[in-house]
């Protein structure tokens, strides 16, 4: 697996209509067409996405960022920088959780806060959320499962799962 990987099977599941192509996905996410490609197939493999229904499979994924994301992706703190907002800082844990800490951002240009860098998954993370908002929130999320306290991973799993569920 590579964090990339996340990304691309993130975007399969919101894909709405499943009349996504290897292209579409690659655009929209800023990677070539190869590099989605070999991710698929990297997420086929380790069961994470079927080629049947050309849908991730949900219990696998769920386990995989619930469970063992922090583990094969671990993230540290990084300087303040100029970002876009993640983890508890983004939607929808922001939206809960009132905090007087400082905020997280991936370091982004074009971002419009300043706080504690994380690095995302991906590089192109920030070009991939700048135009899909519940794609923005899942990986804001799933910052929350990789650095977040006790408090922040419990709300973050229960606000992943129920909308993994909620995805058709």
């Amino acid at each position: 697996m590579k964090p990339q990987d996340i990304l691309i099977i993130l975007k399969i599941l919101l894909w709405e209509d499943n009349q996504w192509s290897i292209d579409r996905i690659a655009k929209s996410v800023g990677l070539s067409a190869s590099e989605t490609h070999a991710a698929i197939k990297r997420c086929e493999k380790s069961g994470l996405y079927s080629t049947v229904t050309r849908k991730p499979v949900r219990s696998s994924l769920e386990e995989f960022i619930i469970h063992g994301l922090k583990y094969a992706f671990p993230v540290e703190p990084g300087p303040l920088e100029r970002g876009m907002l993640t983890a508890h800082s983004a939607p929808p844990l922001s939206d809960i959780i009132a905090s007087n800490d400082e905020l997280y951002v991936w370091p982004y240009e074009e971002g419009n806060a300043r706080g504690i860098t994380i690095t995302p998954l991906y590089p192109s993370v920030p070009f991939a959320c700048k135009t899909d908002s519940e794609l923005y929130q899942y990986l804001a999320l799933i910052d929350s499962l990789r650095i977040g306290r006790a408090r922040e991973r419990k709300l973050a799993e229960e606000i992943f799962i129920k909308k993994l569920l909620n995805k058709s």
